[in-house]
């Protein structure tokens, strides 16, 4: 069986999760699904970063242990995902006793090939991001990233000679393995500065794994962070590695992009496949912020609209590479026209209909070549969830549309057999490729015609003899706006 190793970054515990967790993990799990009901053995990896100055910070602040506190947040991302209705294969936590076992044996490995050595750091820190930059890098004292004051800072540690790894690097960043392609440009621009060698240990930090030869020093988050997706697969390289598939929001790539890549390089092993920077989530056209008091939190959204609802809305409304706008709004609008107008409108009244009859449907297929199959295969095989779902979205317009057209509640004989032949098989195939977007309503529209789950598989998706439809149900309400 072919494998395929999916990841999503892990997750900052210095608070809790929002929506652009929520999208990054979706999407994960999207094409997760997807390759799962093409027979592929997928490992999906998710989790959350543990270590670090922010959050030893954090919970001192809040008069915690950072243990505890970490223990409580990671555990309000395993519950978010869980009502998000995400199937990860683990949920690796970088406080996991196999993580810290594992980083300590690379740092130890690349300390004794020489590509550890101490040093001293003098550069500009930025604590929010956990990120050290040049004075070359920073904006007016402020981080290039988040546009918050840095720190300048002087202080002994330990680098890695990240510097050593450029061509490396460089071969990557050209080697058509980043999407989009154009986030390409913005490294090897930032690389033009020069590459140094990274700062990978801190003496002033207390809550991080301590360094296997120098037990006075922590691990600088990142690069403890970074391994994970090595101790995830219990260094099974054999079988999952190199990944297939890394996604990361776009602020992060230069350290999945040139860091990661310089470490792999240092152990001798392939960098991963394809690397996914997905863009940011605006709120009514601005970044969310608490200051602002618009950050969304999934979890509530779920438990006014259901999880389909949230992953369809989500995964619709913008390619991934972009940026893009979401609100309450835009939800209940997304429901209301989508998926009650259309999609729940087309499986209940052709259901109802075939009910009447109470038989297995043969008859002419009159609809499948509607259905752009190719192009949705060819859309996740290029890891574009969004392009997919609208190929599918379209193909429920048209039969929808072929209802109407055709008044088929007029038919009988052999046109209302064909006719309801056609429509059957077409939601069929809509219940099977929907799944991976909406797996409780993929679920449902299967069961309604008589499968049972472990149906949904996209060798089903061929059209022949289907009936009797066993029952019916109303896939989605109208959502009132408020």
């Amino acid at each position: 069986m072919l494998a395929k190793y999916i990841t999503t970054p892990i997750f900052y515990v210095n608070d809790k999760p929002h929506i652009g967790h929520a999208y990054t993990v979706i999407l994960a799990d999207v094409l997760s699904r997807w390759f799962k009901i093409n027979n592929y053995d997928v490992f999906f990896l998710t989790g959350t970063d543990e270590h670090g100055n922010k959050i030893e910070k954090t919970a001192r602040e809040k008069g915690m242990d950072p243990k505890d506190f970490v223990d409580q947040i990671s555990g309000l991302f395993k519950s978010a995902f869980a009502k998000l209705d995400i199937q990860y294969s683990r949920f690796i936590r970088t406080t996991d006793k196999d993580h810290e076992e594992n980083v300590k044996r690379i740092l130890k490995y690349l300390y004794d090939k020489g590509d550890i050595y101490k040093g001293t750091y003098e550069g500009y820190y930025c604590l929010p991001d956990e990120s050290y930059f040049t004075e070359s890098e920073i904006i007016d004292g402020k981080c290039p990233v988040c546009g918050r004051p840095v720190q300048k800072i002087s202080e002994e540690a330990y680098f890695f000679r990240l510097s050593k790894y450029k061509d490396q690097i460089i071969n990557f960043l050209n080697s058509n393995s980043i999407i989009p392609d154009f986030r390409v440009k913005e490294q090897l621009n930032r690389l033009k500065n020069g590459l140094f060698d990274l700062d990978i240990s801190r003496k002033t930090v207390k809550w991080g794994i301590e360094l296997p030869f120098d037990n006075s020093h922590t691990t600088y988050v990142w690069f403890d962070a970074l391994l994970n997706y090595l101790t995830a697969i219990n260094f099974d390289l054999n079988k999952y590695w190199p990944a297939d598939l890394q996604i990361i929001g776009k602020e992060i790539l230069w350290f999945h992009s040139v860091i990661w890549i310089g470490i792999l390089s240092a152990l001798n092993l392939p960098p991963p496949k394809k690397i996914l920077a997905h863009g940011f989530w605006l709120v009514n056209g601005q970044k969310m912020s608490k200051s602002l008091g618009n950050v969304i939190d999934p979890v509530l959204w779920v438990e006014k609209y259901g999880s389909d609802a949230v992953r369809y809305a989500l995964i619709s409304e913008k390619p991934a590479h972009d940026d893009g706008d979401i609100s309450e709004e835009k939800l209940i609008s997304k429901i209301n026209s989508d998926l009650a107008d259309e999609l729940g409108n087309l499986v209940y009244r052709v259901l109802s209909l075939s009910l009447k009859s109470n038989k297995v449907f043969e008859g002419d297929d009159l609809l499948s070549k509607e259905l752009d199959l190719e192009g949705i295969k060819n859309d996740f095989e290029n890891y574009d969830a969004f392009s997919a779902l609208h190929k599918i979205m379209d193909f429920v317009r048209k039969c929808n549309k072929f209802v109407s057209d055709k008044r088929i509640w007029e038919l009988e004989g052999k046109e209302f057999d064909s006719a309801i032949y056609s429509l059957l098989n077409s939601i069929k195939s809509i219940g099977i490729l929907i799944y991976p977007f909406m797996p409780n309503t993929g679920i449902k529209i299967i069961k309604m015609l008589g499968y049972d789950e472990s149906y949904i598989n996209v060798k089903n998706l061929a059209f022949g003899p289907i009936g009797p439809v066993k029952y019916r149900e109303i896939l989605f309400s109208k959502v009132e706006k408020k």
